[in-house]
This record gives structure tokens, C-alpha cells and sequence, in this order.
């Protein structure tokens, strides 16, 4: 692909483009044009492709939609506007009409205005929303009458295509306008969407510029290559205008304590509140990111108590779409003096100026760090404030490298899913329903979107026989054939009428999810958890509920059936599910961060080694005191894990615990864990209970199960992995429910029949009888493959994990070590059960029993 790199234009080049009465409008409303605009307003008025990434608020929007506006005008102007759709925008939130308003209503109010004043006669140049939520009624305005400007969602972009009336209105589109790419661009919503776009392309009779707008996001030429794919084998071109560095951050690292392991939960909880308030009072607005909903909540909460005067809200996707509407008008109207949000701000939805952000423990990730930041300052010369604060050793580590990579702008590389079949499956079926397709036409048009480009014919033709009903036996099943598909003549099209319903009450990504029952054996209901909780639990995985321990058994549809167990210690953490998983490339940073400080301490002074801290990364004081005894605690009682050594701790005793300091970020972690764990239970022929954090990971053995080195070595041979992964798979929940989510997606299971919803518990039975039978008799069967990919390389990671495992014994040295006590690195492995464990103060207890014991052990060591 030829891939440009933009370049800005003068104000006169861009002037000279647009039409005078859009060029005088846009110098009487604002001052100049800023650097998005400079660089892509031209180059979309020449019918390039252009990806634009630049922070919040410098103006992008508007960027895409100004030579299309001044196109429609010109139009306009000359009597020519016709009866179809000019340009398309998609954005992946249905809350679409506070920016539209901002950016499309408002601008061509303000252009009539000017042209009345002007005595200049306009066509009107009509303007239209479609998504799930529009009425029947406005659907038949749009069929009468086409709208200039569509805007709409993925999903619904997916449907029109197949309607045979208002589909064509949309074979003359001149611009597709892309918003928020970056938030679909890792997801299979952004991969339906992909398909979606390649389908429009067909028929269109003209050229059609693709814009697409990003935020902070890395690699740029992948992102632009998912926005405008292959033109039958042959890469399109894009102008990538990256304007990310013209924004200004001023991101710092802070804690309320200097001692995490000496202060006690309340200690540290009044001193969070006290930061946090004091941080409300001596700002204008300030926006607080937590990582899950229930922090979000408990935030809310205390700073209401703290702050009784300041209005305070809350806004995450669990509330009514009808109070989130309100936080975000009581932001863009400056009567909130804080708002606490999970993730549901971060996109870019105009919520007015707010002059801090703080972010309540790490994000994860360089780039969902600086999108949150970047909502502060919204201005493009302002500068965005953020304040990471922290409460907990690891994440002290973890944000202080996160933060000094912000500020360099070293990004995490996003990851495309790759040839995701269900999604597939759907767009086959609204291909069958637009025409009959010869199957090297289909093909060619699919391998044109980026996230297909590897798809072979044989994949292609196991999907066109599973929707035509090869697979007859799956009849008894009640999964029935799609589309007819004549293999010899290699042809297919569409099955029956009752067809076009089905595709457009059941097309999508986003799963049903819902709260799962925990029911005892004996049939009494203890209380409710997270489907995406109940779908990571193995049987005899323990859990908090209710301020009791439950042991899991098995899934019964949408229950789990527990057995109450006192005094064992939780496996899995009830916040799990909820947590956002680290970036393996800011994983890998953080390791080679341990490797530098393991290099100062050996040969600098601690006065030394905390004044380069200050002064390479721009900490207080008590933040690098507190990372460099953490350090030294650590080099003392074990072995500093880096970037070349990966240590593994044998801590053995009632039961036998083995660390392995892999840190990789949690979802590779999670399919290194489950494979070593399967690999364990083979060897010792027992139940290995494993815990997973970004960091690494714990297999927990029973006492009479010892692992010697040689086994413990043996572990991390990479030949058979993928098997042995899937292998591991096939007793969990997760395999169990993902395979629901791609069943549904797949159409194979229907949420909804002529009307008639499907509830998640009749589709998780169906899925359940469905998987059985497939894993017994078809296990290449392409629903079953694609659950299987899902789960290793969308929420795993396999890929990561072997480009570690690979590097092991080759540029990382393995060393195990036997401890007496979990090492001060291991503390949050250990006690990944105990967080749930009813009260905070018990699991501060336990973590300062352990720090004292591995305090006694240095102390007491001979120098």
C-alpha cells in the first residue's frame, strides 16, 4: 500500500477549495484552522483516503465533514442535490447527537443563515440518524426522501446494505467518514464493520473517499490499511495526517502513602479520599477514571461525604442511557464540579472543558492512558493534566513506566482480530440476500477488507457448506440451512424468504450477556455474578459471595452450582472479570524497567538510586523511596525478575505454591497458566489450581505434590502448545460461553425469531447441546474453530505468550529459587484470592504479616 504521510495546507490552499460560503462562515466562527484540518480538509476534497489521529477536541470531526459540506453546498447552490446519500458516517455509539449537533447541525444552520443574508437560494441539504433505536415511521421518511448525510452505526450500516429500496440511494457516496476507529479496530464489532464497508464499496458507481478518525493509537499503517483494505489483491492508498504530538501533557505519578505495606486500610483509604477531594476542590471540573464500575461507585460515595457542597456524579454503562445523558450535559454545562466514570467517557463524546483528569490506579495501556488524559484541556493548545494516583506496589511500578511512556508517546501496538468466521457467517447471509454470488466474486470481495486478507478458499467454502446445511444432522438441532449453495457450479444465494428478518433481527457483535445464579447443590440461590466472571471459573475454583466462600462444581445452563467451603482460601478474586488487562509492549517496558533498577542498585547508592528516579521519571520523592526499598526487599530475599531473567518461586508447604514472574500482562499470562497448569496435573496426576495477574502467575499443588526443576523446566516446552491450550479449554466455562456468544453470532442459534426474543438462558442450553455434539463429531467445524480462536488469540493472547516462551532459555534465563515465604513480588500473587476476603483490612493483615516475615529473613541473613 502506498502509504503518505500527510501535509499541512495553508490557509489560502485550503480557502481556495472550499466553497466561499463555507470558507466565510468557518473564518467568521473560528480563528484558523487547526493542524487535523490543515492537513486533511484538501486531501478529502481530492477524493483521497485519509486517516486523521489527533487528540480530543483539535477539531477532526469537523476536519471530515467540512469538504463534504462544501461539496452539498456547491450542489446546493447550483440546484443539483439529488435524491441519495452523499456521505456516510459511521460512529460506533448510538449517543450520536450531541456531536452531530456540534459538528454537522449547527455549522449548516449557521451556512443558511449566511446564504439568506447573502440572498444566495440553498437546496436544503437534508441531514438523518439511523440506528437500532430509529421508529418505523422516520425509516419510511428516509426510503421516501434519502438523506444527504447518513449517519449511522456499524450494525445498522450492515442492514441497510440489504435493503433492496434504500440501498440504492447509496450506490453514489462520496464520502464514508470513519469515527472512533481505534475503538473498533481491536474488536469484532470493527472487523463486522470492515466487511460492511467492502459490500458499500461494491456498489458503488463512483469513487468513494474513505476518512477515517482516530485517536491516540500505533501502528498508524495498520490502522489505515483497516480502513481501506485491498482492491482485489492490491493494497489502496492512504494519507495517514498523525497531528498526536501537538498537544501538550503535563501526566504525574502520585500516592497518598509512603509505606504500602506498614499502613493499615483505612489508613490508606482516608488518605486516598483526602487526596482526591483536595484535588475537586482546587480544580474547576475533574474527571475521575476508575477501572471498574463498583470503584466508580465507591468513589462517588466518599467524595460525597467529603465534599457535601460539590455536585458529584457518577456515569458508567450500567446506568440508564437517560442519566448518562444528563452527567454529560451537567459536564458540557459546567454545573458538575467532578464526575467519576469507569470507561464509558473515554470515547470521544463532547463533554465540555475539564481541567484535571486522575486515573485511580494504572490503565493498562499507553494509549487508553493518554485518551483519558487527553479529556482534559480540551482545547488544542491547552495543556491535558492528568494525575495517575496510586495505592498498591505493583501498580506504583506499573504507572511509573506507563507514565514516562506517555510523555515519550511510545505506544502499545494495536492487534486487528484475523478471519473471524462468525462474523462472517453473517455477512455471507446478507450477501446471499442481495444477489446470488458466484464464489470467487464473494471471496474477492471479502479478502478486500483488511481483517480477510489472509482467508482461503477452503475456510470460505467450510462457511458457505455449514449455512447451505451440509451438516444435516445439525437439523436435529433445530439449526437450519441460510442460503443455498450449488458446490459443483460454485454458486449461492439466498434460502427463502424468511431470511431477510432473520439477518436483520439477528446481526451484530456485542453478545447477550447477563447476570449468572449461583444455586448450592442443594438447590438454594446464594446470590448472582458476571457471566464474564462465571465463564474464567474451573471446577474446584473458590470464590467470595455474599461474605462467604463457595467451591465451583459445574454450569447448568445460566447457573452455577457451588458448595459452600469454610476457611479455604478464594482462587479466583470476584473483581476479575472487571479488571482491564495489561499491554504485553507495556509489559515487556516494565521488564526491562526491573532490569535497568536491578542494574543502579548493584552499582549506586540508595541516595543515588532515588535521585535518578526523581529525575528520569519525574516522581515525588516518596514514590521512588518507596520503589527503591520495594526493590531491595526484593534483591534481598529472592531474585529481581527483568527483561533477561524470569524468575520462578518455589514457596512449598500445606500446599506447594510456584510463581512464575512472567509478566507478560494478564491475558497472555492466562494462556501460559492454563497450559502449564494441564501440563502439572498431567505429570502429578492431581487438580492444579492456578491465579493469574498481569504480572504473572501461581500453580497451587496439593501437599503430597511436589514439582521438582526438571519438571518445572519441562513446563515451558513450546511444541504442542496451541493443543495443549485447547486441550485445557475444554472443561472451562469459557468455552462453554464464548461458544454461545460465536453460535449466536454465527446465526446458528437465533436471539430472535419473527419477533420473538430467545432468552440467554435458552440459548446457553442450545449452545450446550450444540457443543457437545460438534466437539464429538465435527471438531473442524468452523463455529467450533472459531470459539476456539476467539478465546487463544482475541482474549488470551497466545501469540504474545509464545513470543515470550520462545525467547526463554534463549534471551531470558530461566532461575527457580526456593523461598521460605512468598517474595515481596509475589505478595499480590499469593493473595490474589484474599481481596474478596469480607473485609480490606483482612488482606492489609495478611500482607503485613508476610512483609514482616520477609523482613525477618533479610535481617537475619548473614551478610
Amino acid at each position: 500500500m502506498v502509504i503518505v504521510e500527510g501535509k499541512p495546507y495553508t490557509n489560502e490552499e485550503i480557502l481556495s477549495i472550499l466553497h466561499p460560503l463555507v470558507g466565510e462562515w468557518f473564518l467568521s466562527k473560528y480563528s484558523d484552522f487547526t493542524p487535523p484540518q490543515r492537513y486533511a480538509i484538501v486531501e478529502a476534497f481530492k477524493g483521497n483516503n485519509v486517516l486523521i489521529t489527533s487528540p480530543t477536541g483539535s477539531g477532526k470531526t469537523l476536519a471530515a465533514f467540512l469538504s463534504a459540506i462544501s461539496m452539498l453546498v456547491d450542489r446546493a447552490e447550483r440546484g443539483e442535490l439529488e435524491d441519495r446519500v452523499y456521505v456516510v458516517y459511521v460512529s460506533p455509539l448510538k449517543a450520536l447527537n450531541n456531536d452531530i449537533k456540534k459538528n454537522l447541525e449547527e455549522p449548516l444552520e449557521e451556512i443558511y443563515k449566511l446564504a439568506e443574508r447573502k440572498n444566495v437560494r440553498l437546496q436544503k441539504i437534508r441531514v438523518a440518524v439511523r440506528t437500532g433505536d430509529t421508529d418505523a415511521s422516520e425509516k419510511q421518511k428516509q426510503m421516501r426522501k434519502p438523506p444527504h448525510i447518513l449517519i449511522t452505526t456499524p450494525e445498522t450500516l450492515a442492514i441497510i446494505l440489504c435493503s433492496p429500496r434504500f440501498s440504492k440511494s447509496l450506490t453514489e457516496v462520496n464520502f464514508l467518514i470513519v469515527d472512533e476507529i481505534h475503538a473498533m479496530a481491536e474488536n469484532k464489532r470493527g472487523v463486522h464493520l470492515s466487511l460492511s464497508v467492502e459490500r458499500l464499496q461494491r456498489i458503488q458507481k463512483g469513487k468513494m473517499a474513505r476518512i477515517g478518525l482516530s485517536a491516540t493509537i500505533s501502528p498508524l499503517e495498520e490502522i489505515a490499511r483497516f480502513l481501506v483494505g485491498y482492491e482485489y489483491g492490491v493494497e489502496r492508498s492512504c494519507i495517514v495526517a498523525d497531528v498526536t504530538f501537538e498537544k501538550p501533557v503535563d501526566i504525574r505519578v502520585v500516592s497518598p502513602i509512603n509505606d504500602f505495606f506498614g499502613a493499615n486500610a483505612d489508613e490508606i483509604s482516608e488518605r486516598l479520599y483526602d487526596l482526591l477531594a483536595d484535588y475537586v476542590k482546587n480544580s474547576k471540573t475533574t474527571l475521575i477514571f476508575t477501572n471498574t464500575r463498583s470503584a466508580t461507585e465507591r468513589v462517588v460515595y466518599h467524595l460525597k461525604k467529603r465534599l457535601k457542597d460539590f455536585p458529584i456524579k457518577a456515569h458508567h454503562s450500567s446506568l440508564s442511557r437517560e442519566v448518562r445523558l444528563e452527567v454529560e450535559n451537567g459536564l458540557k454545562n459546567g454545573t458538575l464540579r467532578c464526575v467519576v466514570s469507569s470507561t464509558s467517557l473515554e470515547l470521544g463524546i463532547d463533554i465540555g472543558y475539564i481541567d484535571l483528569v486522575i486515573l485511580l490506579g494504572s490503565p493498562k495501556s499507553i494509549n487508553r492512558a493518554l485518551q483519558r488524559i487527553g479529556r482534559s484541556g480540551h482545547r488544542l493548545h491547552e495543556v491535558s493534566v492528568g494525575r495517575i494516583v496510586v495505592v498498591d506496589q505493583d501498580d506504583l511500578i506499573e504507572c511509573t513506566v506507563l507514565a514516562e511512556e506517555a510523555r515519550e508517546r511510545r505506544l502499545d501496538r494495536i492487534r486487528i482480530p484475523k478471519k473471524c468466521l462468525d462474523v462472517l457467517c453473517q455477512h455471507v447471509v446478507g450477501m446471499a440476500i442481495e444477489k446470488v454470488w458466484t464464489v470467487d466474486e464473494a471471496l474477492a470481495v471479502i479478502r478486500n477488507a483488511y481483517p480477510y486478507r489472509e482467508l482461503t478458499r477452503e475456510e470460505f467454502l467450510s462457511v458457505l457448506r455449514y449455512l447451505s446445511g451440509t451438516f444435516s444432522e445439525l437439523e436435529k438441532k433445530r439449526v437450519y440451512a441460510k442460503i443455498w449453495f450449488d458446490e459443483e457450479e460454485g454458486v449461492f444465494g439466498r434460502r427463502g424468504k424468511l431470511i431477510r428478518p432473520i439477518y436483520y433481527l439477528n446481526t451484530g457483535t456485542i453478545p447477550d450477556e447477563v447476570a449468572v445464579k449461583v444455586i448450592t447443590k442443594d438447590g438454594k440461590r446464594v446470590g448472582k455474578v458476571e457471566e464474564e466472571f462465571a465463564e474464567n471459573l474451573v471446577p474446584g475454583d473458590i470464590f467470595v459471595l455474599a461474605g462467604k466462600t463457595f467451591r465451583f462444581l459445574k454450569a447448568k445452563g445460566m447457573s452455577i452450582i457451588v458448595e459452600e467451603v469454610e476457611g479455604e482460601r478464594p482462587t479466583v478474586p470476584s473483581w476479575f472479570s472487571e479488571q482491564l488487562p495489561l499491554s504485553y509492549d507495556l509489559a515487556c517496558r516494565i521488564r526491562e524497567f526491573r532490569g535497568w533498577m536491578e542494574r543502579v542498585l548493584e552499582e549506586k547508592s540508595r541516595d543515588e538510586v532515588i535521585d535518578l528516579l526523581i529525575k528520569n521519571y519525574g516522581i515525588e520523592s516518596n514514590a521512588a523511596n518507596a520503589i527503591y526499598r520495594y526493590f531491595m526487599e526484593q534483591r534481598l530475599f529472592s531474585e529481581i525478575p527483568t527483561d533477561r531473567k524470569l524468575v520462578i518461586e518455589k514457596y512449598e508447604g500445606e500446599r506447594n505454591y510456584y510463581f512464575f514472574h512472567t509478566l507478560v500482562g494478564r491475558r497472555a499470562n492466562s494462556a501460559i497458566a492454563r497450559v502449564f497448569a494441564y501440563r502439572a496435573g498431567m505429570i502429578k496426576n492431581c487438580n492444579v489450581q492456578m491465579g493469574v495477574n498481569d504480572n504473572g502467575f501461581v500453580l497451587i499443588l496439593p501437599e503430597n505434590r511436589r514439582l521438582s526443576d526438571a519438571e518445572i523446566e519441562g513446563l515451558f516446552m513450546l511444541p504442542n502448545f496451541r493443543e495443549h491450550l485447547r486441550k485445557a479449554l475444554d472443561r472451562t466455562e469459557l468455552l462453554r460461553r464464548r461458544f454461545r456468544h460465536v453460535a449466536v453470532r454465527s446465526l446458528m442459534i437465533l436471539r430472535n425469531y419473527m419477533g420473538r426474543e430467545k432468552s440467554v438462558w435458552r440459548q446457553q442450553f442450545s449452545a450446550d447441546s450444540i457443543l457437545n455434539f460438534l466437539k464429538r463429531y465435527f471438531p473442524d467445524f468452523p463455529v467450533l474453530k472459531e470459539t476456539y480462536r476467539e478465546i487463544m488469540e482475541d482474549a488470551m493472547n497466545i501469540d504474545d505468550a509464545m513470543d515470550f516462551l520462545e525467547k526463554v532459555g534463549k534471551e531470558i534465563e530461566p532461575v527457580i529459587v526456593r523461598t521460605p515465604y512468598p517474595s515481596p513480588f509475589a505478595f499480590n500473587l499469593y493473595l490474589l484470592g484474599d481481596q474478596d476476603v469480607v473485609l480490606m483490612e483482612d488482606r492489609r493483615k495478611v500482607l503485613r504479616e508476610l512483609h514482616e516475615k520477609v523482613m525477618g529473613v533479610i535481617q537475619n541473613a548473614p551478610n
